[in-house]
């Protein structure tokens, strides 16, 4: 068999436990020869989710679970604590269009947020626009995004089922939810960017993969007939394409690059030419630079970028010349902060947002010369998210911090300080005291990375329950928004610090690529770095030390307990990567190859092979009682369409057969049915954090209060 390299082939040898008891009778391993080398792979057979011994070997994880669940005394408080804390009305910044305010609302008590609209001067209530769970009562619908057309008389709903995140677009009529057109299916989290002027005729533009033909681009598609014309068809395989209709009039395409954080843009003059055939002008193309544009109020195209800036930038270019070569730095970087977002403002101006060290800080600069002319007053030391400019000129932007839930702010032109959105939102109680602090460690070469610590209130001096969370992966800094969880556990008396491992974007691409690809170990030798300086600072001891991480991140913190056993006492990884050697062929893996490498590439298998964790679980060393791991709780989904539950699954089969020393499972596995790696209904989302932490609490000795 050659599952797509054509370095490798596998034979088919007995599969058996650790003490050479068969584990399936009948059943055999794959031995991948890889470079030469050959590869062990006793549990193939848990990638086939819908197989009669999956699912039977997945009921014995299910019970093995439950029995393990009900020993956890904060396993029902935690939940409790948790639901109180996320009852609470939710917005996202609206969205305006003539006579009518769009917006998306999750009320106290509801399972999913729906979208309303309101009138511009708040009076005549909420008129519900769409609400998944009148679809679906079952909870298992998600709303995935939205867009009204310029006129406010229709919108684009995108929904999916079961979390697999590819789903239904179709338009509906905004006063009567009565659909309009054919559907379109299978489409993922797409760009809808409407045509402007065709009240008559409406069409957007949206992306989505031709399934018949394998073509990847944007479409042009009229609303009344389905009908569609490709616009542009991506230039190279693997990348993701994009749209947006920047002024009314300038029809933005980009196209992502899988995850290496390069950007190819181009621009177009809607007024010029037919909409089906845009004549598209190359802003950046080719180039090893990740870019975002916007349109200012001067008309100028303003583009944020990592273009000889690896912190990020801001230029200006003419939208009628708008080649790299044209452009005029702006906003220069600062080498202190990663520059995330920005919006354009009257004056011109330009709100721009930073992140220093996980802390997020705005300032409003003159659009013209770049220079700062005032610090924006946030509420807090948090996390702002999506700055969007409205017709007036305000900017909405979101604001969340580790005390306070998510909110939308809202600052007018001129002002200094933004006020809440909707203007009767009530804030709530003040935020809890939670003291946050920065410690330094040195990895394995040297580097220094810093680790943010938080503090519960009336925290001790002593030791206590920990968890260390990381990420590390995609360029992804870590920033400090909300999460109910979080504040639970800190509530509860526990200690949360966050490690700034290299792989994330805490200090930009160059950051980011020291801990990419052939890399990869730097980034879980920085984990565990920073799980040993938390000991040698007496934060916690090594048994009250729990690692967590989840995607990409539950990849690190899996390596690094099994490279040192004795790093943690715990480990929380949810819907992790665990077999680097066959990811490219599990979920959405084939597009991450820049951020982890290939498996067809020698040196690039060296690498991914030496930190696999389901691969140095299997190691006879690691299957020795002397080998003692930490205790680990898998959390896999089936739904799941990124990571593929498929590396839980084989995760936990790897690790069962290592023991504890104490008679207990070593691995753990919460196996969720009808959910995916993205968005759920808030009561699951709530049952799983709960379940994860209490784990924590009960494996680190956190005692209930």
């Amino acid at each position: 068999m050659t599952p797509g390299s054509g370095h490798l082939k596998y034979v088919m040898v007995p599969t058996r436990g650790v003490h050479g008891a068969a584990l399936f009778p009948g059943r055999g391993s794959a031995v991948d020869t890889l470079h030469g080398r050959q590869v062990a792979d006793p549990y193939r057979w848990l990638e086939s989710a819908d197989s009669s011994a999956t699912r039977r070997w997945l009921a014995e994880r299910d019970a093995e679970f439950d029995r393990e669940a009900e020993r956890w005394p904060l396993r029902r408080p935690l939940s409790e604590h948790i639901q109180d804390l996320v009852h609470t009305d939710l917005w996202s910044a609206p969205r305006h269009r003539p006579g009518r305010i769009f917006t998306t609302v999750r009320r106290a008590g509801d399972e999913h947020p729906r979208v309303v609209a309101l009138d511009p001067d708040g009076s005549g209530g909420e008129q519900v626009v769409f609400d998944p769970v009148q679809q679906d009562p079952s909870g298992r619908t998600t709303l995935d995004s939205w867009e009204p057309d310029p006129t406010g008389r229709l919108i684009a709903v995108q929904t999916s089922s079961g979390g697999v995140e590819r789903g239904e677009l179709r338009v509906l009529c905004v006063r009567t939810g009565a659909r309009v057109g054919p559907a379109v299916r299978g489409v993922r989290y797409s760009h809808v960017a409407w045509l402007p002027g065709r009240e008559s005729s409406p069409a957007f533009y949206y992306v989505r993969r031709d399934d018949k033909h394998g073509t990847r681009g944007v479409w042009l598609r009229r609303v009344a007939c389905g009908t569609e014309a490709l616009v542009h068809a991506c230039t190279a395989p693997g990348t993701v394409p994009g749209v947006r209709v920047l002024d009314g009039h300038r029809l933005l395409v980009t196209e992502s690059h899988g995850t290496g954080h390069r950007t190819d843009l181009w621009i177009a003059d809607l007024d010029r030419a037919r909409p089906e055939r845009p004549r598209l002008r190359p802003v950046q193309v080719g180039v090893e630079a990740e870019t975002e544009a916007r349109l200012g109020p001067d008309g100028l195209l303003y583009l944020r970028t990592t273009l000889d800036a690896p912190l990020r930038r801001v230029c200006v270019a003419d939208p009628d010349e708008p080649g790299v070569e044209h452009w005029r730095e702006v906003v220069p970087e600062d080498p202190g902060a990663t520059l995330d977002a920005f919006a354009t403002c009257p004056g011109p101006a330009l709100l721009v947002v930073r992140t220093r060290l996980g802390i997020s800080e705005a300032r409003v600069h003159g659009a013209a010369t770049g220079r700062p002319l005032h610090t924006v007053s946030l509420p807090g030391e948090g996390m702002v998210t999506a700055p969007e400019t409205a017709p007036d000129g305000t900017v909405f932007l979101g604001y969340a911090d580790v005390a306070t839930q998510q909110r939308v702010l809202a600052l007018a032109p001129g002002a200094r300080e933004p006020r809440p959105w909707p203007p009767h939102t009530d804030t709530g109680a003040p935020a809890p005291a939670v003291r946050r602090s920065v410690v330094w460690c040195r990895s394995a070469d040297g580097t220094e990375v810093p680790v943010t610590v938080f503090d519960p209130p009336r925290a001790s001096a002593a030791p206590g329950p920990t968890i260390l969370h990381a990420y590390g992966g995609f360029g992804r800094p870590r920033q400090f928004g909300f999460s109910a969880t979080v504040l639970a556990w800190l509530l509860s008396g526990g200690r949360y610090a966050v490690a700034h491992v290299r792989g994330g974007g805490d200090a930009g691409r160059a950051w980011h690529l020291r801990g990419a690809r052939r890399n990869k170990p730097r980034a879980v030798e920085d984990l565990v770095a920073a799980a040993e300086t938390l000991v040698e600072q007496r934060l916690c001891t090594r048994p009250q030390l729990c690692l967590s991480g989840g995607s990409a991140g539950g990849l690190l913190v899996l390596a690094a307990a099994v490279s040192r056993p004795r790093v943690c006492g715990s480990v929380i990884a949810s819907a992790p990567l665990a077999d680097m050697v066959r990811f490219e062929h599990l979920g959405l893996g084939r597009m991450w190859t820049r951020e982890f490498g290939t498996v067809s590439d020698p040196e690039d298998f060296t690498a991914l092979l030496s930190y696999s964790p389901y691969h140095r679980a299997l190691a006879p060393e690691r299957r020795s009682s002397a080998q003692v791991l930490p205790r680990v709780l898998l959390t896999g989904f089936d739904g799941d369409t990124r990571t593929d539950a498929a590396h839980p699954r084989k995760m936990c089969a790897a690790l069962l057969g290592t023991g504890d020393g104490l008679g207990r499972p070593t691995a753990l596995l919460r196996y969720e049915r009808d959910v995916g790696h993205g968005p759920r209904a808030v009561s699951r989302a709530v049952a799983l954090a709960a379940d994860a932490h209490a784990f924590a609490a009960h494996e680190t000795g956190l005692p209930p209060r």
